[in-house]
């Protein structure tokens, strides 16, 4: 059933991705908006999940060695903050920019 339903979900996505390849848009990695939100739905944002939840538990095992060094800002910025932002903080099929302001993303803005 697994097997099935990944081979469905890997046909749809080539599919929808290589349509329209040769007459690629600007701004577009598959070649068109509708492939790389499709991309997005059903690759990269689960995947922003996994690497999320990664992240947080390489943080919580990282902070006896971070919080005497004063670095857990940055370590939780970098394992935490960024794959977050990038899964949840993203326009559906936009892979560079993040939030309202359209910032490039994992830059670290300062309120």
């Amino acid at each position: 059933m697994c097997r099935k339903l990944a081979a469905a979900l890997g046909a749809a996505v080539l599919l929808t991705t290589s349509a329209g390849v040769s007459a690629q848009q600007a701004g577009t990695v598959t070649g068109d908006r509708a492939g790389d939100m499709t991309a997005d739905l059903l690759l990269v944002r689960p995947l922003g999940v996994v690497g999320t939840v990664i992240g947080a538990a390489v943080f919580v095992v990282a902070l006896p060695f971070t919080l005497p060094t004063g670095s857990a800002g940055d370590a939780a910025h970098e394992l935490v903050g960024k794959p977050f932002e990038y899964t949840f903080n993203r326009p559906l099929g936009d892979f560079q920019h993040c939030g309202a302001d359209r910032h490039p993303c994992g830059d670290r803005r300062d309120p």
